[in-house]
């Protein structure tokens, strides 16, 4: 893998970096109304487990591609390390 691709596929994850952060903030503006309908509910069992279990769905959207962005940038750094600085190509 050459310096120049991994130098791309590590901009391109920083890139993602910064959509998980607005992701995040996309999270908390959906768990809003969930929280409030619970409340607004009375506490009843099935009003809490809907909640629950959409507050779980956007917590996994954003935990999800947050773990698999590190797991994607230490492999293209293991890669590059393995091989080594770019040699250039015969002509």
């Amino acid at each position: 893998m050459s310096l120049t691709l991994s130098s791309l596929i590590s901009a391109i994850l920083k890139f993602g970096a910064v959509a998980l952060v607005l992701n995040e903030v996309r999270g908390i503006i959906l768990a809003v109304p969930v929280l409030f309908a619970m409340v607004h509910s009375g506490g009843e069992l099935m009003a809490i487990w809907v909640g629950f279990c959409s507050l779980a769905g956007i917590a996994i959207s954003v935990i999800v591609p947050l773990f698999a962005a590190k797991k994607i940038d230490r492999l293209v750094k293991d890669r590059a390390a393995k091989a080594g600085p770019a040699q250039p190509q015969p002509a």
